[in-house]
C-alpha cells in the first residue's frame, strides 16, 4: 500500500465528496484484524467508509476493474451511465479516461481483486486471510449484482463467500475474527458502525457461514430502518 496516496484519497474523500457524519466510530478497532462489512449504493458506499474511518484498510474491488483491459467496459456499465447518465459514445469515451487513473491508484492504495470463478475466489480469500493475519483491516461489500435491488434499503442481499474468511483466518491463527456492520445512508449522509459479529468455530461451516451473512445483512437493515442515528459526529 501506498500510505501517502492513501491518506490524500482519504482527504478528498471527506473534504470533496462525502462530506458527512459518522455514528458509533468508537466501535471500530484502531486496527485489524477485522472485516468492515457495509451496504454499496453505487460509488457512496466506498466513499463514506473510506472518508469515516480513520485507520487504513485495504478493499475488496472487482477484479475487472483492476484490470486495464476490462475495467472500461465495466465503469462504463456500472458507474458513468448509471451514475453519470452519460450515453454512448461519450460514456465509453470517459470510462477509458477514467480507466488510466483510477487502475493504477486502487492498486496503489489496496485493492484486493475480487475474482468471481471457485478457483479465483479462494485466491482473494489467501490474499484477504494473509493481509487479515498481519493485523490490517479488509473492507468487503458483499452485494450480490445478480439479485433485484430491495427498494427499501437500496440494497441487494449479500453473497456468503466472503464469510470464508472468518473459518480460513481461525484455522491460520486460532482467533475468531470480527466483522462489523456499517449502514451508509444516502438522503442523510450518515455511516453508522453497528455491533461486531464475530466468527464462531463451534458451527459446522455450512451453517455458520449462512449465520454471519444473514447477522451482518440484518444489522445494516436494522441500523437502516431507524429513524434518526444517536449523536452522529462530523465525518473524521
Amino acid at each position: 500500500m501506498n500510505r501517502p496516496l492513501y491518506h490524500l484519497v482519504r482527504w478528498g474523500f471527506q473534504n470533496v465528496l462525502w462530506r458527512g457524519k459518522v455514528a458509533g466510530l468508537d466501535r471500530l478497532p484502531a486496527r485489524g484484524p477485522a472485516v468492515l462489512v457495509a451496504n454499496h449504493l453505487g460509488s457512496m458506499g466506498p466513499i463514506a467508509v473510506g472518508a469515516s474511518v480513520p485507520g487504513e484498510f485495504y478493499s475488496w474491488i472487482h477484479s475487472d476493474v483492476l484490470d486495464p483491459a476490462l475495467a472500461p467496459d465495466y465503469l462504463r456499465c456500472d458507474f458513468v451511465e448509471p451514475e453519470l447518465h452519460l450515453r454512448p459514445p461519450p460514456s465509453g469515451w470517459l470510462a477509458s479516461l477514467i480507466t488510466r487513473i483510477h487502475v493504477p491508484l486502487l492498486r496503489a492504495v489496496g485493492g484486493i481483486p475480487v475474482y468471481h470463478t471457485p478457483e479465483g475466489l479462494q485466491q482473494t480469500l489467501h490474499i484477504t486471510v494473509d493481509l487479515l493475519a498481519e493485523g490490517n483491516l479488509v473492507l468487503i461489500l458483499p452485494e450480490d449484482p445478480r439479485l433485484p435491488l430491495d427498494p427499501r434499503y437500496a440494497m441487494r442481499p449479500f453473497q456468503k463467500g466472503f464469510t470464508r474468511c472468518g473459518e480460513l483466518f481461525f484455522e491460520r491463527t486460532g482467533g475468531c475474527l470480527a466483522f462489523y456492520p456499517l449502514a451508509v445512508r444516502r438522503t442523510s449522509r450518515t455511516l453508522q458502525v453497528g455491533e461486531p459479529v464475530r466468527y464462531n468455530p463451534n458451527i459446522g461451516p455450512g451453517a455458520e457461514r449462512l449465520r454471519l451473512r444473514s447477522a451482518l445483512e440484518n444489522s445494516i437493515h436494522a441500523m437502516l430502518d431507524q429513524t434518526g442515528l444517536a449523536d452522529p459526529s462530523p465525518a473524521m
